[in-house]
């Protein structure tokens, strides 16, 4: 029996939150600049 399955489940299944964690950054990264944004009344740059 060879445990090459299961180690390349733990290697996608790594990969996938680790890809989840990054999106999900991103967009809250993005929501954030809009709300500060929109409550900053200073002219932008």
């Amino acid at each position: 029996m060879t445990h090459l399955p299961f180690i390349v489940a733990s290697y996608a299944i790594t990969l996938v939150v680790v890809g989840w964690f990054t999106v999900d950054a991103w967009a809250r990264m993005g929501r954030a600049r809009r709300r500060l944004a929109a409550l900053d009344r200073r002219p932008q740059r």
